[in-house]
């Protein structure tokens, strides 16, 4: 579907724009460290919490958080195209920050799968309003690069996030001070935000559509189900490189639990570095092409090609590493270019509903990723074969961006 934006809408730059994004980063870093910690203190929770231990109730405990979140996500994307996106945003902060600090008093295995499950239902609001709201003021010239600055903000907090284990171990610490603190942090934050952080003034002169209506424009769109597509193929490859990679590197190269969780983190640096990098240069490559987003967003596929064989075939652990490394800056180019790309083929009153589409469609792959590696892997398949096959599919994610069209007008830039 295509249209044209008003004249308002091309040009809001400067002070203003990037102070959303600055105003926005904390709240990517808050939204992945309360996500991502719990997986890195389980060993310190194992003790207060009766059933975790059970290798079935975990993964049930990881598994809600991520069913619930990508099946509310295009509501929660809805909910921003049809509201204030500072209010969706300020009130998902709030809610799961709140949700964060109960975590500190949970007791029973079922209080903590409630909580986990309540997660699920307030971060599921905040990305596509956040990363809406973002290209509602970064129209074209710097548009990828202030995605890529909020994205780096959710790498922080997965790094972050990594390191509880540690913060978890401390004995004047501990599990339970880490999640009130994490969760206080969040509710203090929350007002400023409220009272500063702005929609932009055009937000107004938006068409109003129904379901129906927002539903019919997207899923007609050719170019946005490509978009669907080439946004869900590789999340499969990072998703195992996520939750997998500190398994895969402890048994290939008898790693401690320890060692093993930090090498794995060599790719969320890269991943900064990437969407940095690839933000800027996909800006650049806009003032002589309007596809150049999608050609960064490709390149950055391609790197997934030799990285992901490193990382199955790897021999040493430098190998390893550097096919993270690797990988992670592909990572980020593609992370920074996919809101930007669906700025070219949707009008803005539909953006954060099809990123919440995107969001339901990837990680509920992601999640069947996750499962069908270990199935694989129980039934001895080779790890370098698994990887080979992500490798293919990332080939054929680069064909597909690369059948995109963009439509909208917003983006002509010079």
């Amino acid at each position: 579907m295509s249209g044209t934006v008003p004249a308002s809408n091309q040009n809001h730059h400067g002070t203003t724009a990037w102070l959303v994004v600055a105003l926005l980063f904390p709240v990517a870093l808050l939204n992945y460290l309360d996500r991502q910690m719990l997986a890195a203190m389980k060993a310190s929770m194992i003790n207060d919490i009766p059933g975790i231990d059970n290798k079935e109730n975990w993964g049930l405990v990881l598994a809600v958080f991520k069913w619930v979140y990508a099946g509310l996500s295009p509501f929660g994307g809805y909910v921003a195209d049809r509201v204030s996106r500072r209010h969706v945003i300020c009130l998902s902060l709030l809610v799961w920050s709140v949700v964060t600090w109960l975590t500190a008093d949970v007791s029973t295995f079922q209080q903590l799968l409630l909580m986990r499950a309540l997660m699920g239902i307030s971060e599921a609001f905040y990305i596509p309003a956040a990363l809406a709201l973002i290209t509602d003021y970064h129209t074209g010239r710097n548009r990828s690069l202030a995605v890529g600055v909020h994205q780096t903000g959710i790498y922080a907090g997965l790094i972050l996030g990594g390191m509880a284990g540690y913060a978890a171990d401390a004995p004047q610490i501990g599990w339970r001070f880490v999640f009130s603190g994490c969760g206080i942090a969040g509710i203090l934050y929350a007002l400023p935000l409220l009272l500063i952080l702005k929609n932009p003034p055009q937000a107004a002169l938006r068409q109003s559509f129904n379901p129906a209506q927002t539903l019919s424009a997207l899923l007609t769109n050719v170019n946005f189900l490509l978009l669907v597509l080439y946004f869900t193929l590789p999340a499969i490859a990072g998703w195992v490189v996520r939750d997998w990679m500190p398994d895969i590197l402890r048994e290939k190269f008898s790693l401690s639990q320890g060692k093993a969780g930090l090498v794995s983190t060599f790719v969320h640096p890269a991943c900064i570095l990437g969407a940095a990098v690839g933000g800027l240069l996909a800006d650049r490559w806009m003032q002589r092409s309007h596809r150049g987003r999608i050609f960064i967003s490709a390149i950055g596929m391609a790197m997934f090609l030799p990285s992901l064989y490193a990382v199955g075939s790897a021999h040493t652990q430098f190998t390893a590493m550097a096919g993270l490394v690797l990988f992670g800056v592909g990572w980020g180019f593609f992370d920074c270019n996919n809101m930007p790309i669906l700025c070219q083929i949707a009008r803005p009153e539909l953006r954060a509903t099809g990123y919440g589409i995107m969001n339901l469609v990837s990680i509920s792959c992601g999640g069947f990723g996750d499962w069908g590696f270990g199935w694989l892997r129980d039934r001895n398949v080779p790890v370098n074969a698994i990887f080979a096959a992500f490798a293919l599919v990332a080939a054929l994610s680069i064909v597909i961006v690369l059948l995109i069209r963009p439509t909208q007008q917003d983006e002509h830039v010079g």
